[in-house]
């Protein structure tokens, strides 16, 4: 007799999705952590070359559009909104391939994470500061690492992919 199953597409979208659910939430707590106990402008110094900041980013990456007069917020929210959608949709139609749907999980935990912020803020809370002999790279939070990584990924699956069709 067959066992039940919610169908193997259904089956297989849970862990990804679980992945990008455990994103979103350390995303989500360490900003909690950092807006409770910083104030916006505070930095500890953790180590020569890391510190940990409170920085508010109402743009997107690198504080592109920053200084917009506040429509950026709704717009960078609407494309979060959709590359979730679209990066569920993508995660059902090849859950089985596991390095694209891991890459996929970071982006969407990374993505779903700085929407929250936006919408609860109107800016996006950023904390990790590195920095080397007087230069700091802009600082970031977990959902931009989990997006790089993502990002990262699903170049490694593209050229693995390239790769294997030779």
């Amino acid at each position: 007799m067959a066992k039940p199953t919610f169908g193997n597409t259904s089956a297989s979208l849970l862990p990804w999705l679980g992945l990008a659910l455990i994103l979103l939430i350390a995303d989500q707590f360490t900003k909690v952590l950092i807006l409770g106990y910083y104030q916006l402008g505070d930095a500890t110094y953790v180590t020569n070359f890391f510190n940990i900041v409170r920085v508010h980013n109402s743009g997107a990456a690198f504080s592109f559009l920053a200084s917009a007069s506040g429509w950026q917020r709704w717009f960078f929210t609407a494309i979060g909104i959709a590359a979730a959608i679209f990066i569920v949709w993508m995660l059902k139609s090849h859950s089985g391939q596991k390095l694209f749907s891991f890459a996929l999980a970071c982006i969407l935990g990374g993505a779903v994470g700085n929407v929250i912020d936006r919408m609860l803020h109107g800016y996006v809370v950023d904390f990790l500061d590195f920095h080397y002999a007087g230069w700091h790279f802009p600082a970031f939070n977990i959902a931009d690492s989990a997006i790089t990584v993502g990002a990262v990924c699903l170049i490694l699956d593209e050229l693995l992919r390239v790769r294997k069709a030779r």
